[in-house]
């Protein structure tokens, strides 16, 4: 059974071959206009969007501020849950589909959603379920990026998808507290659950 660094490491090299794919799309744009096929809010075309957005970006710029941080995260959830790219799938997919349901009129590219509901469940995720492993990774991820979630989520002036920032908080904030499942037990709430195994005990 590999140990958890070899796990890491072994997700390591997905995260990077994701990335690597981001930067590949990012490069085709010079040619193609696939920046076209982002999320639109409430418009059928624009449910394509749900799973495209995370791969397309507008400039360099947008794809750089994106780049470290998604590495970053996802490192940071594979080191500290098992079945780390189902949930980031999760946040992808629900993020999408509340952006497309509340999301302003525009074309939303970009996976800042996805990095924004990253940090909030690594965030939330630690106070729900109270594991050592996941409050120190809520600790690194508050101090990291703390602050760029809540200056994300308030609305600008620019051509930021602000929206975009608050709908993946709000898929990463729910996705965390689902994930602690409370139950109802005699007159008090049980808040948290067993925690799922670490990374190192599961397949990827």
């Amino acid at each position: 059974m590999p140990s958890l660094a070899e796990s890491v490491v072994k997700e390591l090299k997905t995260i990077l071959v994701v990335v690597g794919v981001i930067w590949a799309v990012y490069i085709l744009s010079f040619v193609l206009p696939v920046t076209e096929y982002g999320l639109q809010p409430r418009t059928a075309w624009g449910l394509l969007g749900i799973v495209t957005m995370p791969f397309l970006h507008a400039s360099l710029g947008h794809l750089v501020s994106n780049t470290i941080p998604l590495i970053v995260l996802l490192l940071l959830l594979a080191g500290s849950r098992a079945r780390s790219w189902i949930i980031a799938i999760e946040i992808t997919v629900l993020s999408g589909v509340i952006l497309w349901i509340f999301g302003l009129n525009g074309n939303h590219v970009g996976a800042s959603a996805l990095v924004s509901g990253l940090i909030a469940f690594l965030i939330l995720g630690g106070f729900f379920e109270r594991r050592p492993v996941s409050i120190m990774v809520a600790i690194i991820t508050f101090l990291l990026y703390g602050s760029s979630l809540i200056w994300g989520v308030f609305p600008r002036a620019s051509d930021v998808s602000w929206d975009g920032h608050l709908c993946g908080a709000i898929a990463g904030g729910l996705l965390a507290f689902q994930l602690a499942r409370p139950a109802r037990s005699g007159r008090k709430w049980r808040l948290f659950r067993k925690a799922p195994p670490a990374a190192s005990n599961t397949d990827p």
